[in-house]
């Protein structure tokens, strides 16, 4: 599929700096909430009476409201804004092969309706008709108006675009059938009626991390993504790392040496290698539950998965680390939060590592969010993200 980046505001300088300081003011309350005017206007550089417009405006759109009075030093007490975590909700709806996904959060990316269901047909017409199914039973559902739902976020699995050949593999294409040309993003708006932002999981799930999960104080971090295969999400400085065709972090492909033997990282680590490693032991895996069945009962096949698997991802965490300089990786994904942790324990991280430093406050690895609904929390974390962080606009 062709996937198009975000179309650029169109309009004036003013209109585009109006919506950059409105992301501004959303940012800094949701981070520091709650929260003044005049510490808004220091730490943005605006002045106090653009500070003032902007949450009068925000307040009538109930994206804030006040939250008290803060007494320091002499005058009036000063009031203080919060985020509405109700004044806002996005959708996530992530496409699989077989089923689709779909999540509606509020402006704290709490849940508010999830839902799975099959997928007969992964056809574009078929796929884009069971999402507006969707939107309206999640809207319907909370009573949610039209102009109070941010957008969506589609996660879909990758390439994206026309990609060649890896090796002596056949050429790399999506796992969904009748999309090779196809923008995903015009076709969903088109479908929806709403504002639609299209990515792979890994990535949607590096954002969730950020909205509601272990990344919400980092600037900076990656996130290595256990689906099908093996994903690598990147949030440098906060901006999303999607590439020129939305295809970074395809670290899955990267070639890892394991004893004698060497080959792609998911061929190691990931769902598609646990479960050929399990089914090679005559025990058939299906999804996420039968894992975590199999990991309390102390499955001595899939232990010793476990000890294969952390010597090559050791050497990949490190690869990241040296290219990408995060301030930590996060493993999530769908897999078992148990399975993850002892994983994450007997990792044997390189100490030709930029991450080996003194005064770390955090663990290089940390395990995040977990479980079938984590890319399409994802995709609704993609559009609250994007509400809340300003971007620098080209001139024109």
């Amino acid at each position: 599929m062709r996937l198009e980046r975000s179309r650029p505001i169109i309009g004036s300088n003013a209109e585009r700096t109006r919506l950059h300081n409105r992301q501004v003011v959303l940012g800094l309350v949701r981070r520091h909430q709650p929260v003044g005017r005049a510490e808004i206007a220091r730490q943005s550089g605006l002045s106090t009476q653009a500070i003032s417009n902007i949450i009068a405006e925000l307040e009538d759109e109930a994206f804030l409201h006040t939250a008290g009075r803060q007494t320091r030093g002499r005058g009036l007490p000063a009031v203080q804004y919060m985020l509405n975590k109700e004044g806002g909700f996005a959708l996530g709806i992530e496409v699989r092969p077989d089923a689709m996904f779909a999540a509606l959060v509020n402006l704290a990316g709490e849940p508010r309706f999830t839902q799975r269901v099959a997928l007969g047909c992964s056809a574009p017409a078929s796929v884009t008709a069971l999402a507006n199914d969707l939107m309206q039973q999640a809207t319907a559902q909370i009573g949610l108006s039209a102009s109070a739902l941010l957008g969506v976020g589609v996660v879909m699995p990758g390439p994206f675009g026309q990609i060649g050949q890896i090796g002596e593999s056949a050429p790399v294409r999506s796992e969904l059938e009748g999309w090779e040309g196809v923008d995903p993003v015009g076709l969903f708006e088109q479908a929806l009626g709403t504002q639609v932002v299209v990515e792979n999981d890994a990535t949607a799930a590096a954002v969730a991390e950020r909205i509601g999960g272990v990344a919400q104080n980092l600037k900076s971090y990656c996130y290595i993504y256990f689906g099908a295969g093996l994903g690598l999400g990147v949030v440098a400085d906060g901006q999303v790392m999607r590439g020129a065709y939305g295809n970074a972090g395809e670290i899955g492909h990267v070639t890892v040496q394991s004893g004698t033997r060497s080959g792609h990282l998911e061929s190691f680590a990931s769902r598609i290698a646990v479960r050929d490693h399990l089914a090679a032991a005559g025990l058939a895996v299906e999804n996420v539950d039968d894992l975590n069945r199999l990991h309390r009962q102390g499955n001595p096949h899939l232990l010793a998965w476990i000890r294969e698997a952390a010597a090559p991802l050791s050497q990949a965490i490190g690869m990241v680390e040296n290219l990408f300089d995060p301030e930590a990786v996060i493993l999530g994904g769908a897999m078992p939060d148990a399975l993850l942790d002892d994983l994450i324990a007997i990792l044997e991280l390189p100490d030709a590592s930029v991450a080996r430093r003194e005064g770390r406050a955090l663990p290089r690895v940390l395990r995040g969010a977990s479980g079938r609904m984590t890319a399409a929390l994802g995709g609704a974390a993609l559009v609250i993200h994007d509400a809340f962080t300003p971007r620098i606009v080209a001139r024109v």
